[in-house]
């Protein structure tokens, strides 16, 4: 009988990340991920508490993947330890950990409302976070105008994201917003839908490019439409609707978001475009 080489059991020590990696990818039973996630599966030491993964490590792999049942088995269990910052194979950043900002650039929907549900249990929530590899400084909301996320930006702030967070160069998530309407001088839906959802909770509008409002109203007329030129420019007060959505949505509970949203009692048309599924596990029609 041939002996087994010593560097084969190397070779697939090796291998287990991949198969990990796979596992999640492939949408495996919870149970199973957690078995390769703690090495049980693989070795018999009596010490089972050496894990090839934290669940913090695991929550990026679902998130990447899609594994809701994962993320929500993570979320659920390890709350502080899933929300923890990875380890440096992961996230090289000193700032905390990168989940809301990497279920906005997934567009993970479900798990970014999960990641918002529970951190909601937690005494420093991850809504101001600034991570996964950015170097300026931009947070999650940031982010989410960057990529045009309009249902991803009513999450953020819905859960209280400050819509008047900086960047390392000044710059708001409207900031943004007004960048991206500027580079292409074409108001699409999902610009309009974040820009609106946007100024629907923030009732003080504050950004650094209203110098370049004032500089080229023309220009800018055409892209925001006069009445949204003249609001953001502060030549006039906010449109009754938009102002009243404003005192509306300042009411709500993070807590209950976006529940609390669905159940107001006024027209669908008159809430943000973009809405979120509810905590329910469908959106209300």
């Amino acid at each position: 009988m041939a002996s087994r080489n010593p560097a084969d059991g190397n070779a697939d020590k090796r291998s287990l990340p991949l198969q990990f990696y796979r596992a999640v990818r492939d949408l495996k039973p919870v149970w199973m991920l957690e078995d390769m996630r703690t090495m049980e599966t693989f070795y018999q030491e009596e010490d089972a508490s050496q894990r090839i993964y934290t669940p913090s490590e695991a929550l990026l792999y679902a998130i990447v993947h899609d594994h809701q049942a994962y993320a929500q088995h993570l979320l659920s269990r390890y709350t502080d330890e899933a929300l923890a910052k990875p380890g440096e194979r992961f996230c090289c950043c000193p700032a905390s950990a990168p989940h809301l900002a990497m279920a906005v650039r997934y567009d993970r929907r479900y798990i970014l409302g999960l990641i918002l549900q529970e951190s909601h249990r937690k005494p420093n929530a991850y809504q101001g976070q600034r991570c996964f590899h950015v170097e300026d400084g931009r947070s999650p909301l940031h982010l989410a105008c960057e990529l045009l996320r309009p249902e991803a930006v009513v999450m953020l702030l819905g859960n209280g994201a400050s819509p008047h967070a900086q960047d390392h160069a000044g710059l708001t998530p409207l900031d943004v917003v007004l960048e991206k309407l500027r580079a292409t001088t074409a108001m699409s839906r999902e610009k309009r839908q974040c820009l609106y959802n946007l100024l629907m909770f923030m009732p003080k509008v504050r950004f650094k490019m209203r110098g370049s409002l004032d500089r080229d109203p023309e220009s800018w007329s055409k892209v925001l439409g006069e009445d949204m030129f003249k609001y953001l420019a502060g030549r006039s007060p906010a449109p009754l609707v938009l102002a009243t959505m404003q005192t509306i949505l300042k009411q709500l509970s993070p807590q209950t978001f976006p529940d609390s949203l669905y159940e107001l009692p006024i027209p669908s048309s008159l809430k943000p475009p973009g809405l979120p599924l509810s905590r329910r596990g469908k959106q209300h029609q």
